[in-house]
């Protein structure tokens, strides 16, 4: 077996299926890895976070080969793998991660020590995060598999549910971290910035974990209405109403209890003429804004240390001018950072498994041939109200 296809970013705006090499149990700089495995991928997802490198707004490199949001069914396994077996379908947090550093020691698995010479954290085909292969392929090299990858318990039933299974490589967990380091709980009331496939994510986990009320906001008429259908209120961010005054006609007062920034550093202004403005610092600033005192935000919403398309040389470098006063002054919490997906993922699954959550219809997931992948990013960026969910086997359509 040689032959292996995959998503390739060629220039900004532009990707292609291309042939890639097949791949190897080997690492980045070309060294022996036992602990590694070669995964059939039964599904690989578009992510927002693809389309910041996609759109230009990043430092990826063209022959970048895309894909972080990995499922797939072990074909090959490294001679020093202990708990999986060939045949196992496993899920791949986004985080590469060693198991071995303190980080990792620590569940912190988003900014592992080991895996990427250039900073903490590591990443499948994604800029500046340890040139690990991306996954939007026919096949992907997974290494520390018996630490990374998240074994389903019955293959069976785990094809069954793979629309809603797919999201707990990224879009799932990372919207639950933003709520659970939001603080949501019982009785909260929650204001999500962001109605894209990482805010609703967020918004249904909001509900999972008893939230009284779950707003969205957005400016996307089509992703609020999606929002609506799926049983979130929502606030519309183009209008010229303040986001303060469309919370306070919800639930009668001004402020939430907790609020998530699922939106990240690509944010649009607010109101009618300012939604077609890009404003770096309005979500964060307007969370502060709505968010009680001594109230908790979550920001899962990424923000980059290198920009090449911001809106002036401070956004270029990943400095916004956020209102970091007013966040002192009501004395809010910030919690920053890739999600450490390991944390959350099993027992995200459970709630799967179990129907606690249906987060497949709640975020859209439309599924698609690798070959239209290019279709799906240009869709994806123009706003549909989607999940694009790859399906380079047709293992998905024939599970349905």
């Amino acid at each position: 077996m040689s032959e292996n296809r995959g998503v390739v970013y060629i220039e900004s705006g532009r990707v292609e299926v291309q042939s890639i090499p097949f791949p190897k149990l080997v690492s980045p700089k070309g060294r022996k890895l036992g602990h590694g495995v070669i995964l059939k991928v039964v599904s690989t997802n578009i992510c927002g976070s693809d389309q910041h490198m996609v759109r230009g707004r990043t430092t990826a490199s063209a022959g970048l080969v895309l894909g972080h949001e990995i499922t797939g069914e072990v074909i090959e396994l490294g001679s020093d793998v202990e708990t999986l077996k060939l045949g196992d379908l496993v899920s791949v947090p986004f985080n590469v991660a060693c198991g071995r550093c303190r980080t990792c020691k620590e569940q912190n698995t988003g900014v592992c020590l080991t895996v990427n010479p250039a900073r903490a954290g590591g990443a499948y085909g994604y800029v500046d995060m340890g040139d690990w292969i991306g996954g939007q392929a026919e096949y992907v090299m997974v290494p520390y598999a018996d630490f990374n990858l998240l074994a389903f318990p019955d293959k069976a039933h785990a094809m069954e549910k793979i629309r809603d299974l797919t999201c707990l490589s990224d879009i799932l967990p990372t919207g639950f971290h933003g709520a659970v380091t939001a603080g949501v709980g019982p009785g909260a009331t929650v204001y999500i910035a962001g109605a894209g496939p990482v805010g609703l994510a967020a918004a249904a986990s909001a509900r999972l974990l008893g939230a009284a009320v779950v707003i969205v906001g957005d400016v996307n008429p089509l992703r609020l209405d999606h929002a609506r259908k799926v049983g979130f209120e929502t606030v519309d961010l183009s209008k010229d109403a303040s986001l303060v005054d469309q919370i306070e006609k919800i639930l009668g007062v001004r402020e939430v209890d907790c609020a998530v920034d699922c939106v990240g550093f690509e944010a649009r202004g607010h109101g009618h003429e300012g939604s077609q403005v890009e404003a770096p610092a309005t979500v964060l600033n307007s969370l502060m804004e709505v968010t009680r005192a001594a109230g908790r935000i979550g920001i899962p919403g990424l923000y980059v240390t290198d920009d090449p398309g911001g809106v002036d040389d401070a956004a270029r470098r990943g400095s916004l001018s956020v209102r970091l006063g007013l966040g002192w002054a009501k004395s809010h919490s910030f919690h920053t950072g890739q999600t450490p997906v390991m944390k959350y993922n099993r027992q995200l699954m459970q709630a799967i498994l179990w129907d606690r959550i249906n987060i497949a219809e709640i975020v859209g997931v439309q599924v698609i041939a690798l070959d239209e992948a290019p279709n799906g990013y240009a869709s994806f960026d123009a706003g549909a109200p989607k999940k694009y969910v790859i399906d380079p086997h047709k293992m998905i359509r024939r599970a349905a």
